[in-house]
């Protein structure tokens, strides 16, 4: 447009990481934005939803003073607009009455005013999302123009573009469409899981094909408690090809023209720029996303002293170490060897020889001697007996949590809780023991996906030792103690598990897999559901999956329906 082709429209895309509540330090990220955008000659700057404010602010929104001050940032960023148009996803106050005080919209500042306003039509309130709470929907779809004369483009926020997937009876971008609207923007924060990023491609492009119009997906990036984003923005045209994609799990800036003419090129080839990278495979994805969930999670609440993480010569462990000296790097990591009165001897050398491979401290500590004067209080306690079952091998657990929490109090360092998704679910954790700590890495990922990760961690060299990969599990906490004295195969129990918590399946229609019985299915969805509590009580778990434990999966307590 301004001197360029009137037929195309230069699109910048910022795809930035905002903090949830640092409103000015957001507001400079989308000033430097503009700012690039103004040097490319853009048209417009697309920024994700809710920028100012980050996303998701909850409650924040309910608290005095915060929407006020978002709006002053809001305000502080017209003078940017005079060099550049900026879109961005923000609050507005609602007029009227009714509950909901405010809108989730997109605002357009140009010329160094507040041009447009639009309101998010699709409010989601399933798995983490939760707008109808604190948002009123809009009731109507307009187009805007950039400028006086120029062409009419419609500004959606993530959800609305979520139509086919969710089921909606509206579809704000068809309607956009009919009224005229040349070109699409949908301003989003739109959490990751393994394979999101195409999903959303795969939408967005059957909604540019099945409306004949350029979309243009911005995605915010980075770690916001559990909730990870991973960017990925992208421009389609309007035969639903993608002109181009950004990266994941960075933050990144370009500049994409897009043809708004309403031509159709049918020589043009099916994707002309989305060949310049695949998506990462789902393990790639998955070590990703989690690192920087917890880079993030660290960054975003300034913890610079690190990570102590229990290291027992486990899988899991093992794992949770790398991802962190990963996110953290090396010098900010620190575990724990806690060898007790039923370790094995590779226990410790598989975790020394962890230190050795990822660069880490391990500082090591025996427990048996503070796990004997436990067994001698119990006597007086519980009466003397031989064997205090379950008792006797918890303690042990907490001795080692009790362990770990000093380490934090005495030097500031943030637990990192090793547990997987697997035990989780099924409650094969002790409370107050292996579940301490103020974040869950793995608590999202299956014991398969566990072992995936630390063969794909020895990619280029040995991180994980072999040996922690190849020996039976075993929490250690009893004679000859193996994971399968408890549980079934982790390929069985994994199986039955996605089925019922993904799947949403109840006992009786889960498939039986192969070498398990029904039996076994009602067993494991009895055990899922009975040990809700000890959830509720374990750290933040970073989501990788479509059902996560935490605010997207809300289960009673108490029931008796399998």
């Amino acid at each position: 447009m301004d001197g360029a082709d009137p037929a195309a429209m230069r699109i910048a895309i910022a795809q930035l990481n905002p903090v949830v509540g640092d409103l000015a330090g957001n507001r400079k990220l989308v000033e430097e934005a503009a700012a690039r955008a103004a040097s490319e000659r853009a048209d417009v700057l697309a920024l994700p939803e809710m920028v100012l404010t980050g996303y998701p602010p909850m409650d924040l929104l309910e608290r005095d003073g915060f929407v006020r001050d978002q709006l002053r940032e809001l305000d502080a960023l017209l003078p940017a607009s005079r060099s550049v148009p900026i879109a961005l996803g923000a609050i507005v106050r609602r007029e009227g009455e009714g509950r909901a005080r405010l809108h989730n919209a997109a605002v357009l500042l140009a010329d160094g005013k507040q041009r447009a306003v639009r309101i998010k039509s699709l409010l989601p309130s399933y798995d983490v999302f939760d707008e109808r709470r604190y948002f009123a929907a809009a009731t109507s779809r307009e187009t805007v123009t950039l400028k006086d004369g120029g062409p009419e483009i419609g500004l959606t926020i993530c959800e609305d573009a979520w139509v086919e997937k969710m089921g909606y009876a509206i579809n704000p971008i068809g309607e956009l469409a009919a009224a005229g609207a040349r070109a699409i923007l949908n301003l989003s924060s739109s959490p990751w899981h393994v394979t999101k990023a195409e999903e959303r491609r795969e939408m967005v492009s059957a909604l540019s094909r099945d409306h004949h119009i350029p979309i243009c997906f911005v995605n915010q990036v980075g770690g916001n408690d559990e909730l990870i984003f991973d960017g990925g923005s992208f421009v389609t045209d309007q035969q639903g090809r993608i002109l181009a994609k950004f990266p994941l799990f960075e933050s990144h800036f370009g500049v994409v023209d897009v043809a708004i003419d309403g031509a159709v090129d049918e020589e043009r080839d099916a994707e002309p720029l989305a060949a310049q990278a695949e998506d990462p495979g789902p393990i790639e994805q998955l070590e990703a996303g989690l690192v920087l969930g917890i880079r993030d999670y660290f960054r975003k609440q300034n913890l610079p002293p690190g990570a102590v993480i229990g290291v027992s010569g486990g899988i899991d462990s093992a794992v949770t170490a790398h991802l962190a000296a990963l996110a953290l790097g090396r010098d900010r990591v620190v575990g724990i060897a806690m060898p007790g009165p039923y370790s094995s001897d590779h226990s410790v050398a598989d975790a020394e020889a962890l230190a050795t491979t990822l660069g880490i401290e391990v500082r090591r500590v025996a427990v048996t001697p503070i796990y004997e004067a436990y067994l001698s209080a119990f006597g007086s306690v519980l009466g003397e007996r031989s064997d205090y079952g379950i008792a006797q091998q918890n303690i042990q657990s907490r001795i080692r949590g009790a362990m770990l929490m000093a380490v934090s109090n005495a030097e500031g360092r943030l637990v990192l809780a090793t547990g997987n998704k697997s035990e989780l679910s099924v409650g094969y954790c002790t409370l107050y023991g292996d579940t301490v700590g103020g974040l869950a890495v793995l608590g999202d990922v299956y014991k398969r996906d566990v072992y995936a990760l630390a063969r794909h961690a020895n990619r280029d060299g040995i991180r994980i030792p072999i040996n922690t990969i190849e020996k039976p599990p075993s929490a250690e906490l009893a004679p000859d103690q193996l994971d399968s004295d408890d549980l079934p195969s982790y390929d069985v129990l994994d199986a039955i598990l996605t089925d019922a918590i993904e799947g949403g399946l109840s006992a009786g229609s889960i498939p039986i897999p192969p070498g398990s019985s029904a039996e076994v299915v009602r067993n494991i969805a009895a055990r899922l559901d009975r040990n809700e509590y000890k959830r509720r009580q374990s750290p933040l778990v970073l989501r990788t999956s479509p059902k996560a434990f935490g605010t997207g999966r809300r289960l009673p307590i108490v029931h008796r329906y399998l």
